[in-house]
């Protein structure tokens, strides 16, 4: 049986399951509808694309905490997240974890794994995990919950369960009865590559700590393209006293590569295998180590093992330790974990619908709020991107901003649930801008790293969205400064079109609006004009003869037209008919462009044409960001009942609870951000413009509760009678007790507080 064919048949039991009772269960807490496992696949098999499916990790976190402890089943591949359900082994549990990326993985560092018998320093290979540390494991004996993961590894018979602090993780063995049991870490793994350099240190008779280098040269974010170089410092102790310990180590010839592909040949794995076993050693360095503790087990003895990590120092490891789980109670980290997870989903309150909906949510809600984690210490030192140590006190150095992912939706929603998150994240980039030098943001950012991975200025929306919406605890001359430089480092430049590319096109004219509006804001009327006439770029490359947009080549010329549906052609990750609806600031200048009759007419050709279940296709495509907001377009048409179809049955069918969940990459929590706003009857076409349109909501009652150091109201209620599966359609709406005759609120309306309130029915209502 396929991959595909077995994911579908769990994902059906799951579903009827889930369906059983269209009541809600009462005695559920918000917090126990969130199901990490949601998502975990990279099959593309499952996906029908290269791209795979949700690519989340399992394992424990806390909301934009530093350490995410989680299982991985293989190292290299294309396999970001280090976990995918479909593989048949876990190789450990490493501390540090990516959700959804679409590129070649980093972090999974610190891996820790509980064996018995002999002595492997090799991982092995799925098909015959005996050769090396790995073991087969059962999803029968999986449980994931928030911020609590465990499993049984079937080879040795040992229960692993793993919880999370902020910036320290916790691992519980349970070993059966052994004469030779261990706990052993391999200091050099990494997804996606390795590290390169490697220090361990027994500091005494429980402690260990020391440091990994995971420069470009061992592969990591995008097989080293992503220029991610950092350094994992931990600080990591054992509940059973270090008695039998030892070092494996190997000597890597010099001019041997170290990228994704090289470390996981098996040339390379051969000589990981005959590693030099030292035992009794108490400090090593080397370019690939691991450390392991041996002891005699008892049946059903309970082996502890916990780590401060930190990008910072050893010291700042051990504080991190030291001040997160200070004890050996399991139980109350995984309780306290939890109790963080309640915490901060407790921003939005959801009622009626059934479980199925609920389990969804608040998922989406959950992994929409993975990232940016905090990368600084408790002590506030971070590394910066001039690669010194620095500190803070009024704010938490952040990393991981997924940019070009997550300014269409995710950005949008912390804004209204998170806004000091929002405001540590443009400190964060503001930071980046002036310590690197370079004086510009980063457009997809990690550990300090300027990937250059995708396209356009997603920071300068950041900033001004921030801006306009009042939350602006960052230093907004050096923000206006480096968005400036931004736009004019990556725009549309003298010619007002990139040669060759439409979505760079597209999107640049996007964000010189931005830039204009921040001026705008800012008082700088001369400035904010020279933007916005910018932003019109995308009427240089609408072609009348093929009635779409094309890529122009330098001299003005029309590049080859293979048809609007055909992927490429100057587009990133997409087609001409996915790009071209991308004129978020100015969509009544595309329909005077389009003509407002042809406008409607491809609009609904676009979302007609895409598949049921919403996998990767060549119209609406919603696995990936650069249609996000297509579907809340038919609000600026007189048939927006059109936006409440499609975004109900984008939330039905795109989503769901099992591993198939997600139809797409994450993407760093977009992908469910998006669920998240659009269920509950809110999106932004824009971002910037302080505007959110309005959908039919899931939900029969949804609450907004309001921080009060940004905004004045408590609370914003969204109101939806006689809401249903069948009653889908915006009937009337009222603002406050007055009639709403538009498709649209703004962020002022809802953060000043107050009720929305939506008649629902079962067909549409034209006149609205």
């Amino acid at each position: 049986m396929s991959i595909f064919k077995i994911l579908k048949r769990v994902s059906a039991l799951l579903a009827i399951g889930l369906m059983a009772s269209c009541a809600p269960n009462k005695s559920k807490q918000p917090v126990d509808y969130i199901k990490p496992i949601i998502g975990t696949s990279t099959s593309t098999e499952a996906g029908k694309s290269g791209h795979g499916l949700g690519k989340t990790f399992p394992g424990a976190a806390t909301p934009f905490g530093l350490v995410q402890l989680s299982p991985d089943t293989r190292t290299g591949g294309d396999n970001g997240p280090g976990y995918s359900w479909h593989h048949k082994t876990i190789e450990g549990f490493s501390f540090t974890h990516m959700s959804g990326i679409g590129w070649y993985g980093d972090l999974g560092n610190f891996l820790v794994m509980p064996t018995v018998g002999e002595l492997h320093t090799v991982k092995g290979k799925d098909e015959n995990p005996e050769a090396g540390y790995r073991s087969r494991y059962s999803h029968d004996t999986e449980v994931a919950k928030a911020g609590y993961y465990a499993v049984t590894l079937d080879d040795y018979n040992i229960r692993a369960e793993l919880s999370a602090a902020p910036r320290a993780g916790i691992i519980r063995f349970t070993f059966p009865g052994a004469e030779k049991a261990r706990v052993q870490i391999d200091l050099s793994r990494r997804v996606g590559g390795t590290s390169t350099e490697q220090y361990v240190k027994v500091v005494d008779d429980h402690t260990i700590q020391g440091w990994m280098k995971c420069p470009p040269e061992g592969g990591g974010w995008g097989n080293g393209a992503g220029k991610a170089d950092y350094i994992v410092y931990f600080c990591c102790q054992f509940s059973k006293p270090l008695k039998n310990t030892g070092i494996w180590m190997v000597d890597i010839p010099d001019n041997w590569p170290r990228k994704r592909q090289d470390v996981t040949s098996d040339k390379y794995q051969e000589l990981v295998a005959k590693a030099v076993v030292k035992k009794g050693v108490k400090e090593m360095q080397g370019e690939h180590i691991g450390f392991f503790t041996e002891f005699a087990s008892k049946q059903g003895e309970e082996v502890l093992v916990k780590s401060g990590i930190s990008f910072v120092s050893i010291e700042g490891a051990r504080e991190n330790l030291e001040h997160d789980i200070p004890h050996w109670n399991f139980d109350q980290v995984k309780d306290e974990a939890r109790s963080l997870w309640a915490k901060a989903i407790s921003g939005i309150e959801i009622e009626g619908t059934t479980d199925r909906e609920k389990t969804i949510f608040y998922t989406a809600l959950y992994h929409s709020m993975i990232d940016p984690r905090s990368s600084s210490d408790l002590n506030g030192n971070y590394v910066g991107a001039d690669g010194k140590i620095h500190k803070t006190d009024d704010f938490t150095y952040r990393t991981v901003f997924s940019g070009w992912d997550v300014f269409r939706s995710q950005f949008p929603l912390q804004t209204l649930i998170n806004p000091q998150m929002v405001n540590d994240e443009i400190n964060s980039l503001i930071q980046m801008a002036e310590l690197s030098g370079k004086g510009y943001f980063p457009r997809w950012e990690i550990l300090n790293a300027y990937s250059g991975c995708m396209i356009g200025n997603p920071a300068v929306l950041v900033v001004v969205d921030a801006y306009e919406k009042g939350i602006r605890n960052f230093d907004i001359k050096k923000a206006y400064e480096f968005s400036k430089n931004s736009v004019d480092e990556f725009g549309n430049g003298e010619l007002g079109y990139v040669p060759g590319y439409i979505s760079h096109t597209l999107e640049y004219a996007y964000f010189d609006w931005c830039m204009g509006r921040l001026a705008e804001s800012l008082g700088k009327e001369d400035i904010a004009g020279e933007y916005y006439q910018k932003s019109k770029a995308y009427k240089n490359i609408w072609d009348k003869e093929v009635k779409w947009f094309r890529a122009k080549n330098q001299d003005g010329t029309w590049t080859e037209w293979k048809g609007k549906a055909v992927h490429g052609q100057g587009c990133v990750e997409s087609n001409p008919f996915q790009q071209g609806w991308f004129v978020p600031h100015d969509v009544k200048g595309l329909k005077e462009l389009m003509g407002e009759e042809f406008f409607l007419q491809e609009l609904k050709a676009f979302l007609d044409n895409a598949p049921d279940d919403f996998l990767w296709n060549d119209y609406y495509n919603h696995p990936n960001e650069p249609v996000h907001q297509v579907p809340f377009m038919f609000n600026y048409t007189d048939s927006p009942w059109l936006t409440q179809k499609w975004t109900r049955a984008i939330c039905d069918k795109a989503y769901g609870t099992d591993v198939l969940g997600l139809c797409g990459n994450e993407d760093v929590g977009q992908m469910s951000a998006w669920y998240v706003l659009a269920a509950m009857g809110i999106h932004p076409v824009c971002p910037g413009d302080n505007k959110y349109q309005l959908t039919s909501p899931v939900f029969n009652k949804i609450t907004i509760k309001l921080d009060k150091n940004y905004y004045p109201g408590e609370h914003f209620t969204i109101v939806a009678n006689n809401n249903s599966q069948e009653n889908i359609y915006i009937q009337s709406a009222k603002l406050n007790g007055k009639p709403l005759h538009r498709t649209w609120i703004s962020h002022h309306e809802i953060v000043n507080g107050g009720v929305l309130e939506f008649e629902m029915g079962s067909e549409p209502n034209r006149k609205w």
